[in-house]
C-alpha cells in the first residue's frame, strides 16, 4: 500500500540516489495543451533538503517543462525501482526555473558534476511526497549512462550550442515562452 510522507527521509533519499533514471511530468494550464513527460539521467538530481530537490536541465530539442513551470509551476518527479525490491516514489510540487542569471545558479552548480550543455536548474518544492508498490514495474539491468547528449553539446561548442538553444528553446510546443536567450555555454 502507498504512503504519504511529511518529508524525504533518509531511507527514501537513499532510494532516490540509487535510481539511475527518473521521470519529470508537467502540463500547461490549457486543457488543449500538450502534457510533457521526460526521462532524466546523468547524475542530474540532488536532494537539497527534506522537501526540496533540484535537477540539472540540459539543452535539448524541447523546452516544455521550463515553459510549463514558468506558466504554472506544477510538476511531478517519479522514481521507479528497475532493480531490487519494487517501489515507486513520486514528488509532487511547485517547480521553479533557475537560469544562469538567477542568484542561486552558481550555488546549485557547485553541487553537480560538470554537465556540458547545462541550460538551467529546476528546483522543486515538494508539497506531496509519496511511495507505492511498483509491482507492475519490470526488472531491467543497468549497464550505464549514455554520453550522446553531453558529447553532442561538447562538439557543438558554446556559441553553436547557444544558437541551437535560441532557435529551438524559445517557445514550447504550445507557443509558451521558453528560457531566456543564452549568450554562451553554462556547463
Amino acid at each position: 500500500m502507498g504512503k504519504v510522507f511529511d518529508a524525504i527521509d533518509d531511507s527514501m533519499a537513499d532510494f532516490i540516489r540509487r535510481q539511475q533514471m527518473f521521470f519529470v511530468a508537467s502540463a500547461p494550464l490549457s486543457g488543449e495543451g500538450k502534457i510533457n513527460l521526460s526521462p532524466k539521467g546523468l547524475d542530474s538530481l540532488r536532494i537539497l533538503d527534506g522537501r526540496t530537490v533540484a535537477y540539472a536541465d540540459l539543452v535539448g530539442s524541447g523546452i516544455e517543462t521550463v515553459a510549463h513551470l514558468q506558466e504554472n509551476g506544477r510538476v511531478v518527479l517519479m522514481f521507479c525501482a528497475f532493480e531490487g525490491p519494487p517501489k515507486i516514489v513520486r514528488l509532487h510540487g511547485q517547480g521553479e526555473v533557475i537560469e544562469p542569471s538567477h542568484d542561486d545558479f552558481e550555488q546549485l552548480r557547485s553541487q553537480f558534476p560538470e554537465l556540458t550543455g547545462l541550460r538551467c536548474f529546476i528546483r522543486v518544492h515538494c508539497d506531496r511526497i509519496s511511495d507505492s508498490c511498483g509491482f507492475g514495474v519490470p526488472l531491467y539491468d543497468y549497464t550505464g549512462q549514455r554520453s550522446q547528449l553531453t558529447d553532442w553539446a561538447k562538439v557543438k561548442g558554446p556559441e553553436a550550442l547557444a544558437k541551437y538553444q535560441r532557435e529551438n528553446n524559445e517557445k514550447s510546443l504550445d507557443d509558451l515562452p521558453g528560457i531566456g536567450l543564452p549568450t554562451g555555454d553554462h556547463g
